[in-house]
């Protein structure tokens, strides 16, 4: 679906069963890819789904604390080659809208702004009537990705595919040059609101 490349646009032990501390002393790059994609749908699920159990509740604190403390790119980075249609590439895509909106918050309201001029609200995202602006749609993501919500994580995702999907329109919009970044971020709303589909269905794992 090009994520990565819409954020770099936008700037930019075996099989464990419970990742621990060593989890936050090595670098992501530094894992294997089936070990990284492994550790990443945990704490996905862990950071989405709630803790089950003592040691569940224990490693969310774990991630939250690392977030907190030091940026959600550590955190995220176990996500970036999840596939579209799963829990952790969702959180990805969320990830990826966060940081262009910090990074570029002026832009982020221009284009969104732009994109609510030219798309009527009704041919967003169905289901969605009043699209979150740049500082909402960052604060829902951050909600999302520290573990807060837990339920109606569709209607999250729906939000927050409306957004990208006005801010893609109002890219293209405004600069006929970035068609090529305004279609990614439109493909970004897409999978975003796939995801929420699937999570209706509970099929997103």
């Amino acid at each position: 679906m090009g994520t990565r490349a819409t954020l770099e646009s936008m700037r930019p032990f075996k099989k464990p069963a419970l990742p621990g501390a060593e989890l936050f002393e090595r670098q992501p790059g530094g894992l294997d890819p089936a070990e990284k994609a492994e550790i990443g749908h945990r704490v996905a699920t862990l950071l989405v789904r709630g803790p089950a159990s003592k040691d569940d509740e224990e490693l969310v604190e774990r991630v939250v604390t690392v977030a907190d403390d030091l940026g959600l790119d550590l955190i995220a980075d176990l996500w970036s080659t999840a596939a579209s249609d799963s829990l952790a590439g969702a959180l990805w895509r969320l990830y990826a809208l966060r940081t262009w909106v910090h990074w570029h918050p002026e832009d982020a309201a221009r284009e969104f702004e732009a994109g609510r001029r030219f798309a009527p609200v009704s041919e967003v995202i169905a289901g969605v009537p009043d699209p979150p602006g740049p500082q909402e749609a960052a604060h829902l993501v951050d909600t999302v990705l520290r573990g807060v919500v837990t339920k109606n994580l569709d209607i999250a995702l729906d939000r927050a595919a409306a957004f990208a999907h006005l801010v893609g329109i109002g890219r293209a919009s405004l600069d006929e040059t970035r068609a090529d970044e305004a279609a990614r971020l439109v493909d970004t709303a897409r999978a975003l609101h796939a995801a929420a589909e699937s999570e209706r269905a509970g099929h997103l794992t």
